[in-house]
């Protein structure tokens, strides 16, 4: 097992990861998915739970385990046509053990392949159904005779357990964020293990530096995987205040974030100020299909979940085929997606309220060693964030608001205002008010902060 660079963050060092898990067969429940969670403990403190078969999760049952070790279709020379060890997405997973000789005739319906794109292997899972296949490519479909082929699955249906990694970092707070990410598919490089990447170096990150909120990283199977952790959580739940699912994040496409569920929680509004300012993005309202944040914001929780990716789940032509491979997966755009992971969570860490201690006039903030603008010069970056937050610190406004009237980067309006504040010019709303007051102004349409016409800090700002 490789040890991976420890450069956090870095595209290259990501892709070093995706390549290492690549090649193993994961599914909802098995040894591949434990297998990968082990590897990837080597970036994060992760740590594997079990949950047991039969367990009842909500409407749900958590499944048999499964496991594979072989499949194929031979000829009657035993020349492999389909083999499993060149790609595990030729075995649909969760296919129970077959072994038996079949016309092409009589194993057609048993054969999945994707006629519009002949040269690729489809993904195709049957977990709640007891059945079996292949996939293949149309083209080797086409190529084959009528013949009788020798046909394996090699693999186990039976009680065990359903996996799941967690990664808890304590913060000053019992207040948490969620960090989830499906772990469930095969060798997919953009579809699963993107995510996996970037929320492993996240975690890892985040665990070297102070941290406000708790951090709850999961790394489960699609859908069982977050009904069985929100089952058997629920008080957990009731703490996590903001909330990322990651997928899909080292295309070459745009990034993309789809709302939660309510809309206008601060995550929302965070990713939507990073992502305006990065350049050409989507952001997307909420529906109840995707990946798992659709079951974070189920009616019966409505978590304030949203979903950052590239480009979205089945809006690329290699999504669920074989052609969603390690080429696909740029380290640029890894890189690229965990900054703006991490910018956001910046917001969610470090957004609040602050109440402006000397609001009749402006204070003079030459003297204070703030301000060291020539009279009549065009004021800096920095100096007109400064402006911006002494005027709307009002303990109305969140810093966030603050960033978006100016047309400024939060980071540059959460560096004046901690400079303001260490001035003794400034002062937090009490935390727990000011987490109301600012998640109130965010969801207010009479406190909304309309885009201002051009400004100094607007022009400054680009």
């Amino acid at each position: 097992m490789p040890e991976y660079a420890p450069a956090h963050g870095s595209g290259e060092a990501m892709h070093a990861v995706i390549r290492d898990l690549f090649p193993i067969c994961r599914s909802i429940t098995g040894d591949g998915f434990r297998s990968s969670l082990r590897r990837l403990s080597r970036v994060a403190p992760i740590v594997m739970k079990e949950v047991p078969t039969g367990t009842q999760v909500f409407d749900w049952t958590v499944p048999k385990e499964w496991n594979v070790r072989d499949a194929w279709i031979a000829d009657a020379n035993g020349r492999r046509i389909v083999d499993f060890h060149t790609s595990n997405l030729h075995v649909v997973s969760y296919s129970t053990p077959v072994r038996a000789r079949m016309t092409l005739a009589e194993l057609r319906p048993r054969l999945h392949t994707l006629p519009a794109q002949p040269d690729l292997i489809p993904y195709r899972t049957t977990y709640y159904t007891e059945d079996w296949g292949f996939c293949l490519s149309q083209r080797v479909l086409d190529a084959l005779p009528e013949a009788e082929y020798d046909v394996c699955i090699d693999s186990t249906l039976a009680p065990g357990s359903l996996t799941y990694g967690e990664c808890v970092l304590a913060g000053e707070t019992t207040d948490e964020v969620l960090i989830s990410v499906h772990s469930c598919h095969p060798s997919l490089a953009n579809d699963n293990l993107s995510g996996m990447a970037v929320a492993a170096f996240l975690a890892r990150r985040l665990s070297e530096q102070p941290r406000r909120h708790t951090f709850r990283f999961l790394f489960i199977p699609g859908t069982i995987g977050s009904i069985t952790w929100l089952a058997l959580h629920e008080s957990e739940a009731g703490r996590i205040r903001h909330g990322l699912v990651l997928s899909c994040l080292g295309d070459s496409g745009h990034s993309t974030y789809k709302r939660s569920r309510r809309g206008d929680a601060l995550v929302d509004h965070a990713a939507g100020h990073v992502l305006r300012r990065a350049g050409t993005h989507a952001l997307l309202d909420f529906v109840p299909y995707g990946y798992d944040e659709r079951q974070y914001c189920s009616p019966g929780f409505d978590l304030p979940v949203g979903c950052l990716t590239r480009s979205p789940n089945g809006r690329f032509p290699e999504y669920h085929t074989s052609a969603d491979d390690l080429d696909f997966v740029k380290a640029d755009a890894l890189e690229d997606s965990f900054a703006k992971a991490l910018s956001i969570i910046e917001i969610l860490e470090h957004d609040c309220v602050y109440q402006n201690l000397n609001p009749k006039g402006e204070p003079q903030l030459g003297r204070r060693g703030l301000y060291k603008n020539k009279g009549g010069d065009s004021p800096a970056l920095f100096e007109m964030a400064l402006l911006w937050v002494l005027n709307f610190s009002d303990g109305k406004h969140s810093l966030l608001q603050i960033a978006e009237r100016a047309s400024l980067p939060f980071s540059t309006i959460r560096g004046a205002a901690s400079a303001l504040r260490d001035a003794g010019l400034l002062r937090a709303v009490d935390e727990r008010e000011s987490g109301r007051i600012a998640s109130d102004a965010h969801s207010s349409p009479t406190l909304a902060l309309p885009r201002p016409v051009p400004s100094f800090a607007a022009v400054a700002g680009r």
